[in-house]
Parts: structure tokens; sequence; C-alpha cells
């Protein structure tokens, strides 16, 4: 019963909450989005937060933006040419990342004034939201790791599959350095992209390493899903088979073809929303593999979940304060009365969206591998 509540859970729309100072006169301070295709000025975004968007639509009767997984939301445009539809959004976006559609006479199409992002089982448009804590995320001029494409047999499923592997500023040339390992998933409709484009992974580890605020260590980040499940149908996601494709297939092959430390105690995994759903049963099922837990709006632990606590070196909860707070605070709490090693975090005026698991993978990078 706590899986399928969990797997309810992700068909949350993903960043739409407002605002509460949406009676505010909206300031005419536009600026193109961050994320815009180059040389594309719409849409734009104010400095209270609002979306403007226009889209070319000559012979079109109606045309809608909706805002977040899945589509749900949004705001209608009016036409201001023959050819020109322009809107704003009715209040200010929390701030962060959003997918996005254009939604023309029924038909559901991307921007292109914006890059793609995949989400929602398919690519999407994104617009960001500048944040007052932007920084942990920014592009500096610091020393820099690398993502890089890792394709692994996987003899369970008779394919080849995907992953990206973070390797920190300095990993080539220290020969000799082996290093711990963060298996970090995605969530429901995301793919393992999502992480390095979405959720700036690699810059938050950037940033965090030359500030001295962490270790470096390596970030594998993989495709969760291992059967096609429809919109609406968690159910039908097997976690067993896309079990044996991480335990059994991709550990052991970052392990022979990079500088790992191959041991529990230099092994985290985490996820977000559904990636949290296979945390939780992964490191359950597989006590040996992994010494660090995280879920990131993805459920809690109970003491009495876990067979052998002295395997166990940290659990960590967090979600966005417009979640469920209350519950990781209370599950880190019983964690710790029950002798774990046990840290909440919540997310200030955030939902289930990508500017919580930023925040998240920020506080929660420095705690591991201690």
């Amino acid at each position: 019963m706590k899986k399928i509540c969990i797997l309810l859970a992700l068909l949350l729309t993903v960043g739409l909450a407002y605002s509460q100072n949406d009676n505010a006169a909206i300031a005419e301070d536009f600026k193109p989005s961050v994320l815009n295709q180059p040389g594309q000025e719409y849409p734009q975004v104010n400095s209270q937060g609002y979306a403007r968007f226009r889209i070319t639509a000559p012979y079109a009767d109606s045309v809608k933006v909706s805002l977040g997984l899945g589509g749900r939301g949004g705001t209608r445009l009016k036409k201001v040419t023959d050819s020109i539809w322009m809107g704003t959004t009715e209040g200010p976006l929390d701030e962060g990342f959003h997918y996005y559609n254009v939604n023309v006479d029924g038909g559901k199409f991307n921007d292109p004034g914006t890059l793609h992002f995949y989400g929602s089982i398919r690519w999407e448009s994104g617009i960001e939201i500048p944040a007052k804590d932007q920084d942990f995320y920014a592009l500096k001029n610091v020393p820099h790791g690398e993502v890089r494409q890792l394709l692994f047999p996987s003899p369970s499923t008779g394919t080849t599959r995907r992953a990206f592997i973070y390797t920190p500023p300095g990993y080539d040339n220290a020969s000799k350095k082996r290093y711990p390992v963060l298996y970090l998933q995605h969530g429901w409709g995301e793919d393992e992209t999502a992480w390095s484009n979405q959720g700036r992974a690699n810059l938050i580890m950037d940033n965090l390493i030359a500030s001295g605020r962490t270790e470096p260590f390596l970030i594998v980040m993989t495709y969760g899903m291992t059967n096609q499940v429809r919109f609406g149908k968690l159910r039908e996601f097997k976690i067993d088979t896309f079990q044996t494709v991480l335990t059994e297939e991709l550990i052991p092959y970052v392990d022979e073809h990079y500088r790992t430390v191959a041991k529990s105690s230099h092994r985290a995994m985490a996820g977000l929303s559904m990636g949290g759903m296979e945390t939780h049963t992964i490191t359950l099922n597989k006590p040996d593999l992994f010494a660090y837990y995280a879920l990131l709006s993805g459920g809690v632990y109970t003491p009495e979940e876990i067979k052998d606590p002295s395997k166990v070196k940290l659990i960590f909860l967090s979600c966005g304060s417009r979640e469920r707070p209350e519950n990781i605070q209370k599950a880190t709490d019983t964690l710790k009365t029950a002798g774990f090693k046990a840290v909440s975090y919540v997310s200030p005026n955030t939902g289930h969206e990508f500017q919580t698991w930023r925040r998240s993978l920020y506080e929660l990078a420095p705690l591991l591998f201690k």
C-alpha cells in the first residue's frame, strides 16, 4: 500500500504553485529565459517570477501554454496580430525550473523558442525562474568535472543501456586515486539526462568541491525504467527488472571500468520522486551494496524495514515545503530515536519540482562518504 501511495504522489503537478502576491502590479522588466534557444527573445521572465510567452500561430483559434508535468494548469494567450499570440502567467511561478508545452487548437507542441528537456515521457519546453539562491548551481569559473556517456551491456534485458557518469575535476590526472560513487535516479517520465540538464547536478558538485564543502565522488545516472509504462499506469512498473539492471549489470560495469572504491561503505543511492521509490526498494533488498540512502520527495524509511542497521551510515530524507514536510521530519525523528544517523531537509517555498531536488542534492553531497 505504501508503494502505491508513493506512486500516486508522483502524478502531482510539478512547479505550478503561484506566490502569494498574485495581485501585485506586474513589473515590466521582462528578460529572455536563460533556457531559450540562441537568439530567441521569448519566453521571458521578470524580477517577480512572472513568465510571458509569445507564439506564432497564424491560423489558430486558441493558444494555451500548459505548465508542469503532463501539462496541467496554464495560461491562455491572446491574439495581438494576425500571426502573434501573447500572454503572461496570472501570478509569479516558483523559483527554478519548469516544464511546459503549447496547446494550439487542441494539439500539443513544444515552444520553438526554448531548449527541450525530457519529462512526462516526452521532450518538453523548459523555462527557468531565477532563484535567490541560484549561486550554488551557477556556472562559475572553477575547475569542472565531466559528464560522460556510458553504454553498458544488459544481458537481462537483451539490450545495450545508457547511463551518464559525472567524474570530478582532476579525475583523469589522478591515475591512482579511487572514488566513492553515488547512484542518482530521476523521477517518473524523465530519463538519465534529467539530473544533469534539469537538475544541474554536475555544476552543484563542481561548486561544492571548489568551495571545499565536499570530497570528490562519482555520480552515476541511468534510465530507471525497464518496461514502458503508460501515463497514469505506474502500477505496471516492474522494479525487479530494474533492480537486476542496476545491481547486477551497471554497478559491476562501473566498478570494472572506472576507478571506484568497490565497497558498500563507499557507495550511495538516492532518487527523486519515483527514483526515491526505486532507492527505497533496492537499498532494502540489497543491504550489502549501499551504506548511504537518500529519498528526495520519495517517501521515508522506518526502523523496522532495515534488517541490519549497522550497515547504514546515513539516511537522508527531503521534500519541498509545499509537499508533506511533517512526514519527513517525523520519520527522521523516529530514525534518530532508533539510533540511525538521519538527516532531514525541507526546501523553502517549493513543491514537487526540481528546485527542491537541486537544493536537496546540495545539502546531501557534503554528508556522503564521511
